[in-house]
């Protein structure tokens, strides 16, 4: 698609949008019931696409894809009437006699950039979330889930007339094309460096954004863990998807007397997950692109490598991996892994956590494992984090009750639910006026006695 078909399709959906088509709230719902029932209908090739693209099975793709944006989707089908209505709020005294609310509105035409590591549900999330807002949109799989792409650009044709929401397939040429256009809203998923491309290009237009980032997440282990339940759970989120996921534990940070103890039950775990070879295992994945492969693969100190290791050039697939004795200036440490390796650091006091982090750019999730609620207390509230989990890992991103997303460095904003509805949408601030009454003391010529009333109302 050329800059003259982006131009048309953008203008269409403008047009589209000033009909007033999108705004009824039964149009809405209607809308997301056919996105729905064509999710439901696709997911066979949802599946396969996602194994062809990343190597996922079927039960990790409907639990970590599909399901998700099904769940979304449930979710406002049954909250986009109440997200919709206009909110009473208090009328200060001296505005008497009037009726004060608030109305959501919908940004218009939005652009949302989605990336490869969750190529269905983080497209189809956003998605969801602008069309119960009102919105119309455009959107952009990457380029890197080839597959997934195409299945997504079927069933939104499908579901959907262009003019209200369409899919544009390429790479970065149709992303550079797509962001020298003047949208309403930019939503973006992906990395801290192509998230600071599209800030630039979308301040050139004043246009608001969302940048959904990642970052070097930590978990936290104390010395008052469940060490066994906290291995198998570090495992499940750091290895799922190869370690490909934004909010996958980047690095543990335990306490120095429970470091052996923590990783040879992280050796077990691997195995009673993974087999004995887990490049052996048909529902293990792979990494992406063997561009990505070999900067994983370049990341890792053989020499420090507790297990794992092994790789498989042709398929690109790395084992999951430990590594041991790490310093905070090895290369693993120097920016988000984004793959199947695990580097373990120590500490000695929980105390110095808050200081060490506060010197490094904010998550996207911090974790901790603790029996501890006084530690609980301190690390939740003394560190600067996107969102977490306390005794868990990357469960927290999986509700349409709570927002997710980032802070600093790792993005602004946030979706899911109604984080979701209002990121997309403008809640504007009314006053409705009556005209039975109209109180004087504003109008010249002002009056000492008008001036007391004044002082009054507004102390």
């Amino acid at each position: 698609m050329n800059t003259y078909d982006m131009d048309r399709l953008l203008e269409r959906q403008r047009t589209f949008f000033q009909t007033g088509a999108t705004l009824p709230v039964e149009a809405r719902l209607e809308a997301l019931g056919r996105l729905r029932d064509t999710i439901v209908r696709y997911e066979e090739r949802i599946c396969a696409a996602l194994r062809a693209d990343l190597g996922k099975s079927a039960f990790e793709s409907y639990m970590c894809e599909a399901g998700l944006v099904l769940s979304e989707i449930s979710w406002l089908l049954k909250h986009t009437r109440r997200l919709a209505r206009r909110k009473t709020v208090p009328t200060p005294l001296a505005q008497f006699a009037a009726h004060s609310y608030t109305q959501p509105s919908p940004r218009g035409s939005v652009l949302i950039l989605s990336p490869w590591n969750y190529p269905f549900l983080l497209a189809l999330d956003p998605l969801a979330d602008a069309i119960a807002a009102g919105n119309t949109a455009i959107l952009k799989p990457s380029a890197y889930a080839p597959a997934t792409g195409q299945v997504i650009a079927e069933l939104v044709a499908e579901c959907f007339p262009p003019e209200h929401v369409a899919v544009v397939l390429g790479g970065r040429a149709e992303n550079a094309v797509l962001l020298e256009k003047k949208f309403d809203l930019v939503f973006f998923t992906g990395s801290q460096a192509v998230g600071k491309e599209v800030l630039r290009k979308c301040a050139e237009h004043l246009t608001p954004a969302v940048l959904e980032l990642g970052g070097k997440s930590p978990c936290i282990v104390d010395e008052s863990a469940k060490i066994p339940l906290a291995a198998k759970r570090i495992v499940f989120a750091k290895f799922l998807n190869c370690g490909q996921t934004c909010v996958a534990p980047d690095y543990i940070l335990c306490h120095a007397s429970v470091k052996d103890r923590l990783i040879r039950e992280i050796g077990q775990q691997i195995t009673l997950q993974f087999g004995a070879r887990p490049l052996d295992n048909p529902d293990y994945g792979k990494i992406i692109s063997r561009r990505h492969f070999d900067r994983i693969r370049g990341l890792i100190d053989r020499e420090k490598v507790f297990c794992g290791g092994e790789a498989d050039e042709a398929a690109c697939r790395i084992a999951p991996t430990v590594m041991d004795n790490v310093t905070w200036e090895d290369a693993v440490m120097q920016a988000e892994i984004f793959g199947p390796v695990l580097p373990v650091l120590t500490f000695d006091d929980l105390k110095d956590i808050p200081t060490l982090l506060a010197n490094r750019e904010k998550p996207l999730a911090l974790y901790l494992f603790t029996q501890s609620r006084a530690a609980v207390d301190f690390i939740t509230t003394r560190c600067q984090y996107g969102g977490g989990c306390v005794n868990d890992a990357v469960i927290h991103l999986a509700t349409s009750e709570m927002g997710f997303g980032g802070v600093g460095e790792s993005g602004m904003g946030c979706y899911h639910g109604k984080a979701g509805f209002d990121a997309f949408s403008h809640r504007k601030s009314m006053v409705d006026k009556k005209t039975w009454m109209d109180l004087p003391m504003r109008y010249q010529p002002y009056r000492a006695f008008h001036e007391k009333l004044l002082r009054f109302f507004l102390k």
